[in-house]
């Protein structure tokens, strides 16, 4: 996360951050031994999404009692509703003098040392063999890209990952804690923000997704829950910072850059920060390809220099840091351009 402490400096920067039991450490780096502050969550108050930065995106606050606030920005949504979500968890458990225990998912659940939950989330996201992913409806709203907490119990007790419905949702909790699974729908969240002992729900009316999954919820919901426009329902698959040219002046800019497929679209924004795109391409039928020079002539040798061609014969001219990257931008956008519409 990236915190910022409002002081005469005004300043943001990346940061470890920790969540414990009542309060939250921040460190320079991961391998700090000693933080280099700590937010008490006694009585502290919790915003989210913040607007008080209008040009960043996933923005949340914490208000202290001495009324000292605090700013955090994640690096996408998922991560922000995640923090979010444990932050308000661990400061019900204060109120309610329970313990909170987001980091011993393991332990507290008695969850075997054999089981490697990466390795099942791939399991349950192969597209032949694992979960399938279906639009939903309930409450007057249709939920995309998602499944029911008992079709998971199922899967795991038909594919021999549990031996029994209670164990499995010993490890759909661990998913869900895990950041592997994330709920959809007031059931599912409210499961989640709750002090159950376990936050996963075996109901067919209990919604989860996964988190690049291209998720999105048709019409308002009383949550967080973002209606996204067509191009924005492809899942990511790629994203990153790179330069562009501009058409008009030539100049070129830092862009940061989120990659969709199904539909196919490659959205850049001011890395600064702002929720919308500066601008869309759509790649469906594109051609990419790295270039010996662009129009001022830049050496693409020297420049990591690489053309998008749009099917409706556009051209955008960008830049990566590395060949290596070059390379890996333009395998990801040919993938991108040969899927969904």
């Amino acid at each position: 996360l990236e915190p910022k402490r409002r002081s005469m400096f005004n300043t943001w920067k990346p940061m470890w951050v920790v969540l414990l039991e009542d309060g939250i450490e921040f460190y320079k780096k991961k391998s700090d031994n000693s933080p280099k502050g700590m937010i008490p969550l006694k009585g502290s108050i919790l915003t989210s999404p913040c607007q008080d930065f209008g040009k960043r995106m996933f923005v949340f606050k914490i208000t202290t009692t001495k009324q000292q606030d605090h700013f955090f920005q994640a690096a996408f949504l998922e991560e922000r509703d995640a923090w979010v979500r444990d932050i308000k968890k661990a400061i019900k458990c204060i109120e309610g003098g329970q313990k909170f225990a987001r980091k011993s998912t393991r332990r507290s659940i008695r969850l075997p040392e054999t089981i490697d939950l990466g390795a099942l989330y791939l399991s349950m996201k192969d597209t032949e063999k694992g979960i399938k992913e279906l639009n939903l409806e309930k409450d007057k709203k249709i939920f995309n890209h998602c499944f029911t907490g008992n079709c998971v119990i199922d899967w795991l007790v038909s594919n021999q990952s549990v031996r029994n419905r209670q164990e499995g949702l010993m490890i759909a909790s661990s998913l869900l804690n895990e950041g592997y699974l994330q709920p959809a729908g007031d059931m599912s969240k409210s499961a989640v923000d709750g002090t159950a002992e376990h936050p996963f729900l075996d109901n067919a009316d209990a919604f989860y997704y996964f988190p690049d999954s291209g998720f999105f919820c048709e019409e308002n919901s009383s949550d967080d829950d973002v209606i996204l426009k067509e191009e924005f329902r492809g899942v990511i698959i790629k994203q990153g910072c790179l330069l562009k040219q501009g058409h008009r002046r030539k100049n070129w800019k830092v862009r940061k850059f989120i990659l969709r497929e199904d539909p196919a679209y490659l959205h850049y924004y001011d890395p600064a920060g702002g929720e919308d795109p500066l601008g869309a391409i759509h790649l469906r039928g594109c051609v990419v390809t790295s270039v010996e020079s662009n129009s001022d002539g830049r050496k693409s040798e020297e420049e990591n220099l690489f053309e998008i061609i749009t099917a409706d014969e556009v051209h955008y001219f960008l830049q990566a840091a590395t060949p290596k990257e070059r390379t890996e931008w333009i395998k990801a956008i040919q993938v991108a351009s040969r899927t969904g519409k």
